[in-house]
């Protein structure tokens, strides 16, 4: 009687001290990091179509394309595992060349607003809504995996879930950051000039 009472208390502590939520949400940043990978290997896919239809304008800038073949073959090299997740120093360096890549790609679309003939070719209108479709889908995983991420990091510092995070080592999970942060914290300086 006295071990299925023991066998009970321990059953009953255990689901209390929140080991399963750590596995739920374990799981669910997992996912969300999946997606995020599947939208960014969406995009590296894309972009060699984007580059060769470019390629094709006589007289487009040479330099534009080059950043952007570089700034995809960086950030396709980077190996991702599930560890990246637990490693900040890797999610950062992940992150950075995801950034460098949506950087070139925002580049690449204002130059060829310069090329009326590329702007009017159907394949390149066709490449770009694609484009632009997976850059949404991209903000939609991103996110989802933030929210995924805070979940899990409330949890691992919470009361008393931190004793079991700090028992089985769940240690908070890196989310994604801004890039240039002190830039963007800084209101932009307006100045519309003086009419005499």
């Amino acid at each position: 009687m006295k071990r299925w009472l023991l066998i009970i208390l321990a059953a009953m502590s255990l689901g209390g001290c929140g080991y399963n939520d750590f596995q739920r949400l374990d799981e669910q940043t997992k996912s969300a990091w999946s997606e995020v990978l599947n939208q960014y290997q969406r995009r590296a896919d894309l972009v060699p179509n984007i580059v060769a239809t470019v390629k094709g304008e006589a007289n487009f800038e040479q330099e534009t394309l080059t950043k952007v073949i570089e700034a995809r073959a960086k950030a396709t090299s980077i190996q991702v595992t599930p560890e990246t997740l637990n490693n900040p120093e890797a999610f950062a360096k992940f992150q950075a060349a995801q950034g460098e890549l949506s950087g070139a790609l925002s580049r690449l679309m204002v130059t060829v607003e310069r090329y009326p003939d590329l702007k009017a070719n159907q394949g390149f209108r066709d490449l770009r809504v694609q484009l632009e479709g997976t850059e949404n889908r991209i903000t939609v995983a991103r996110n989802r995996y933030i929210q995924a991420v805070q979940e899990y990091n409330v949890l691992s510092r919470s009361f008393p879930t931190n004793l079991t995070a700090m028992a089985f080592s769940y240690k908070p999970k890196s989310n994604f950051a801004v890039q240039n942060e002190a830039q963007i914290s800084t209101p932009p300086q307006v100045d519309f000039g003086t009419k005499k």
